[in-house]
């Protein structure tokens, strides 16, 4: 059996910040720039808080079975609430996406690989 790759992203919106945790996060924007932005098993989080409140995580994963990525799915969105609770950080609107990257179509380049590798 192979192992597939998933990468999951969870989106919300920070909610009812405090002054003091809107400075913070304004504090720390560099690290969560979204030139940084990376699909990594621990989690990575941008956001802009200056232009507006929504905020991404992204995750990446891997399973054995195509059901695999219902409990990585479920793992990432608990270890983006975990982040936020554990810093005090109230958030709404929050949704998940995951995508199994052995189904996602192949671009142009590994299409025209594949066909070379097969000749």
């Amino acid at each position: 059996m192979s192992t597939r790759t998933f990468r999951i992203t969870v989106r919300g919106a920070f909610d009812a910040l405090t002054d003091a945790q809107r400075a913070t996060l304004l504090a720390d924007a560099a690290e969560h720039d979204l030139l940084r932005a990376a699909f990594t098993p621990e989690g990575s989080l941008t956001y802009d808080i200056a232009a507006r409140p929504a905020f991404v995580f992204r995750f990446s994963a891997t399973g054995e079975k195509e059901e695999d990525i219902l409990e990585a799915t479920e793992q990432a969105e608990e270890t983006a609430r975990a982040w936020l609770t554990g810093r005090g950080y109230g958030f709404k609107h929050l949704r998940t996406n995951a995508e199994d990257l052995s189904q996602a179509p192949l671009g142009k380049r590994r299409r025209r690989a594949a066909r070379s590798a097969g000749a």
